[in-house]
């Protein structure tokens, strides 16, 4: 009777010995790594539609596609991407060419209170453009909203939210592309403010404001949101504009794009880098920047998911 214990307690111990491993990985995977990338395109300016290039559009296009395979960012934050017969829909394109999902939100669309409206000058433009947001994980649902326009009516702007579902739970991915007003900053952050807590949010876009500004401190004052690429690197100015994209040298002097991520939410930053900040040498000779903005890449631990 004591040898058939011994025998049963040591086939249990090499069930458990055969089984640590396994056990010792789940683990460790409750800890897993999202990347997040904001990026302004430079559509060309509003009459690239009718006449001209876009800056080379293009080209830059397939610059800028090919170091997005190279990053590989689960989601991104495009402003400005653009849509127009010739160029089709940019944002588009580029979920196509990486494999994701995405929403596109043309701001230039919503000048009007009428839709025929909008359509008509979208037309005879032959342009639209607004945020977009690319995700390789399933968008669920989005959301888009009208900011206030500050004293410029023929100037809208929009805030764009996505709901995605990332292996970690849903997450609020959300991408704008503002003016220098404050009032804007501050209208971005009441729209955030009632935003579900429920989950995780990052906020990308182009603020075309600085660290030091009036608009910076109503965004993250109102709202507690953290500059993800200053929490990692608190010694570096991090400039993201302007870039002159047939420079032969760096031209960018401010940093006004930016990653946020909310407080308390379980997305602790692992680091924070410019990417899209180098140029490439066309046969001509000439030096291509990706876009007159740099982009802003940051990880993310994510911690604490339950089982």
């Amino acid at each position: 009777m004591w040898s058939g214990s011994v025998r049963c307690c040591a086939a249990l111990l090499g069930v458990w010995i055969a089984l640590m491993p396994v056990v010792a990985h789940t683990s460790s995977d409750s800890s897993a790594t999202l990347s997040c990338l904001s990026f302004n395109l430079l559509h060309g300016g509003v009459s690239s539609g009718l006449w001209g290039s876009g800056q080379d559009l293009e080209r830059r296009l397939e610059l800028v596609t090919a170091r997005l395979r190279s990053l590989e960012p689960d989601i991104i934050g495009l402003q400005e991407a653009s849509e127009s017969r010739g160029r089709g829909n940019i944002a588009q394109r580029l979920a196509t060419q990486l494999g994701y999902e995405y929403v596109f939100s043309p701001a230039s669309s919503r000048l009007f209170s009428r839709p025929w409206a909008n359509r008509v000058v979208a037309t005879l433009m032959n342009f639209a453009e607004g945020p977009a947001i690319l995700s390789r994980y399933p968008i669920l649902n989005w959301q888009v909203y009208d900011l206030p326009r500050c004293g410029s009516w023929t100037d809208p702007r929009v805030l764009l939210c996505a709901e995605v579902q990332t292996p970690w739970g849903a997450l609020q991915a959300c991408s704008t592309h503002i003016s220098p007003k404050a009032c804007q900053a501050s209208g971005v952050a009441e729209l955030l403010q009632v935003r579900p807590r429920s989950s995780p949010l990052i906020l990308m876009g182009d603020f075309n404001t600085t660290p030091q500004s009036e608009g910076f401190a109503q965004l993250t004052g109102q709202t507690g949101l953290i500059d993800t690429f200053r929490l990692a690197n608190p010694g570096d100015t991090g400039p993201t504009v302007w870039q002159w994209v047939y420079a032969e040298r760096p031209t960018a002097r401010w940093r006004v794009d930016y990653v946020f991520v909310r407080p308390g939410d379980r997305y602790r930053v692992r680091s924070s880098r410019l990417v899209l900040n180098t140029p490439q040498r066309l046969a001509n000779g000439q030096s291509l920047w990706p876009s007159d903005h740099y982009g802003v890449l940051t990880e993310f631990d994510v911690l604490a998911v339950p089982p």
